[in-house]
């Protein structure tokens, strides 16, 4: 259930959480993820809801942060927010959903796996989850909520730790480097070595080098 209840123009970076509390929700869970444009590795999503009162100084959306602030916001999240969830799906899955059903599949489970429920969402991005929550998404979120900023640092932070991972599992494609997308070093690397089990066979770019036997 999709409902339009605010006009486009913001206040402030709490101005969507605010109008939602004025019209009776309590529980406002902001969404992101990260990695939808990936040659490589898992789509990843994050559902957080904000306390009244948190200290984040810094907070905007991941891809305008460094490294350093994201690494040093995200236990800053996991400590404040009243609630987190995370959801992942792998490489597998993307290619055989595509990668804007894998992505709302991982929204939908992070909301799920959030501890306390949500009563209203804030999605980043035009595509609403089939879920029967009221809802709201908006272009850009991630620089317009600080709620959906909040999800954009944790999905982006775990999805970065999880292609270093894959970087010691898999060497010689430079995961920790890329992170696994289209680089000139990460295409070399697809073209020499032929892909890994966590490419994404469909993409392309990746299945031009698929062997098949």
């Amino acid at each position: 259930m999709t409902l339009s209840l605010f006009p486009e123009e913001v206040l402030s970076d709490l101005h969507f959480e605010e109008q939602a509390i004025r019209r009776g929700f309590r529980s406002i869970a902001g969404i992101d993820e990260a990695g939808r444009g990936p040659l490589a590795g898992p789509v990843v999503a994050a559902a957080v809801i904000l306390p009244d009162r948190h200290h984040l100084p810094g907070l905007t959306d991941s891809k305008k942060l460094s490294a350093k602030k994201r690494d040093e916001l995200f236990p800053m999240i996991r400590c404040q927010a009243r609630a987190v969830g995370v959801g992942i799906v792998h490489a597998e899955e993307i290619d055989a959903l595509n990668i804007l059903r894998a992505t709302l599949k991982a929204m939908s489970l992070a909301v799920s796996r959030l501890k306390e429920h949500a009563d209203f969402l804030l999605i980043d991005g035009i595509t609403p989850l089939d879920m029967a929550l009221p809802q709201l998404t908006l272009k850009k979120g991630d620089s317009r909520s600080l709620s959906i900023a909040a999800a954009s640092v944790i999905a982006k932070v775990v999805r970065d730790r999880m292609m270093c991972g894959y970087d010691r599992r898999y060497p010689g494609y430079g995961f920790s480097g890329h992170k696994g997308y289209g680089s000139a070093d990460h295409m070399a690397a697809i073209a020499r070595l032929g892909p890994c089990a966590i490419h994404r066979l469909s993409f392309g770019g990746v299945r031009e080098h698929v062997v098949i036997p």
